[in-house]
């Protein structure tokens, strides 16, 4: 489930009404409000590093990285890449490559074929020369490898795999750029649903996102007014949707 663009904006708007702290236009906050996405988006990946590094297997250390990992599987995605040149090239969305899978056609003796989606390894230039350079290490259709740099993506199984239709990327993908997009009515901005674009995090990041585009805002939450604010907020909300 999405949250809402114009939720985030009206709580915004409502907290710095309550402190009279200015106001936040529609541009300006369509900027901080991706800028927001983005700084709480990269720093799952963060934290992820941060918990493969500390021994742990307490429940709330494990509760903790389960709601990290659901954070985080929102942005998985799938898709058959292209092939412009040489090589394959990632999807536009690409934020960060999973696995890349081969999919092995093979025709029994009646004539019936199946396809095995194979997961290909990961190997860098160096490694390839060497693996390939050998009879009983060379890749397969039943053990295929692919080689990423900065051009793109080479997969090889009994020989390169130039037909996209025959590869799959399994990655992570950015979130979509957040709009609050409006009309104006009377001289004023009203909401327009339709062409607006919500927030792609977790339901559970709302709050945060209202700290962080205040903060961008240069609005600072350290005063306890704010704190108590913005839960009124959240606790209004709640019992709407209740409602």
């Amino acid at each position: 489930m999405a949250i809402s663009v114009d939720s985030v904006y009206q709580r915004v708007l409502g907290i710095l009404n309550k402190e009279q702290r200015g106001y936040v236009t529609a541009q300006e906050f369509n900027l901080f409000a991706n800028q927001a996405q983005e700084d709480l988006f990269e720093q799952y990946f963060y934290d992820i590093n941060q918990f493969g590094r500390v021994p742990g297997n307490s429940t709330e250390y494990s509760d903790m990285l389960t709601l990290l990992n659901e954070k985080i599987n929102i942005f998985e995605s799938v898709a058959q890449p292209t092939r412009p040149g040489l090589f394959f090239e990632p999807a536009a969305d690409q934020y960060r490559l999973g696995s890349v899978v081969y999919k092995n056609t093979t025709t029994n003796s009646f004539g019936v074929a199946t396809t095995e989606n194979i997961e290909a390894e990961r190997i860098n230039a160096n490694e390839f020369l060497y693996i390939n350079s050998s009879p009983l290490t060379k890749p397969k259709n039943v053990r295929p490898i692919f080689v990423s740099n900065t051009s793109g993506i080479r997969v090889y199984g009994n020989s390169e795999i130039t037909d996209p239709t025959e590869v799959e990327f399994q990655y992570i993908k950015k979130p979509a750029k957040v709009q609050w997009a409006y009309q104006i009515v009377f001289q004023e901005p009203l909401y327009d649903a339709a062409n607006s674009v919500n927030f792609e995090l977790h339901p559970s990041e709302e709050t945060e996102l209202v700290i962080k585009i205040l903060e961008l805002s240069g609005i600072l939450i350290k005063d306890l007014s704010l704190y108590q604010v913005m839960n009124q907020e959240e606790q209004e909300t709640i019992q709407q949707e209740k409602a």
